[in-house]
């Protein structure tokens, strides 16, 4: 894999979880990284402490997903800091696992406002700043294609149209030579999707390889869509799922 040595990178919802294993994955590469975080500041803080080195500057910046005007300005304040813009990660995302009868409107308007709404705005906004050949990375789900269980409709319906979006974006901003792909993750370990629970043990049984997949199995993915060896993959959602959707 090439580096990304003088590359910046803007990675939504970097304070935990996959975002954070993202952010610490393209700094390791060579990127400067800006990150969002919604409400843990002290921890966005000490990562990016941690992850700074004289080479390699990180930086967290406050945002809601949600809120069309903050994550805007939070990708104009990354920009300034940095002078460019190369590689835009849409991570930040919320589920409501809802049935139909308990789904509330604000549930709803919510889940289109962080997932959907919220993705767009980032694109629409990284892409006016972009430099010619960038990356956009949006993370979706496998919930996308195939709903396994009750609950996710409105979850799964946001991460769909999170990839129609992206290949539709991909045709916009092909001939500036910027690369547009969904990776849509299956069963990954964090610490809000533990894989040691009843409900665990139950969806390894339905994947090929058995087991849970790690943050760093993902952003492994999305530091080689962010490379130059990725050039030719547009418009395209991949799904990392341990055989889940096989």
């Amino acid at each position: 894999m090439e580096s990304l040595n003088n590359k910046v990178a803007f990675v939504t919802g970097g304070s935990r979880g996959i975002g954070k294993e993202i952010v610490r994955k393209l700094a390791s590469e060579g990127a400067a990284v800006a990150f969002t975080y919604n409400n843990s500041e002290e921890i966005a803080n000490i990562l990016a402490k941690e992850l700074s080195t004289p080479n390699v500057k990180v930086i967290a910046i406050k945002a809601d997903n949600g809120d069309a005007q903050s994550i805007a300005s939070a990708i104009k304040k990354a920009y300034e800091s940095f002078g460019r813009l190369d590689i835009l990660v849409n991570n930040a995302g919320i589920a409501v696992l809802e049935t139909l009868p308990n789904i509330t409107l604000d549930d709803f308007d919510r889940t289109i406002a962080v997932n959907v709404k919220g993705v767009f705005v980032a694109m629409q906004t990284g892409a006016e700043l972009m430099s010619e050949g960038g990356r956009i990375i949006n993370i979706g789900s496998t919930a996308a294609d195939k709903n396994g269980f009750p609950g996710t409709s409105i979850y799964a319906m946001s991460k769909a149209a999170v990839a129609a979006l992206t290949r539709g974006v991909a045709r916009d901003l092909g001939p500036r030579g910027i690369t547009v792909n969904t990776i849509q993750p299956g069963p990954i370990a964090t610490d809000m999707n533990p894989e040691n629970s009843d409900f665990a043990n139950m969806l390894k049984t339905t994947m090929a390889l058995g087991h849970y997949g790690t943050t760093a199995d993902i952003s492994e993915l999305v530091a080689f869509l962010a490379s130059p060896a990725s050039k030719f993959i547009t418009g395209t959602s991949i799904n990392i799922d341990g055989g889940l959707s096989s």
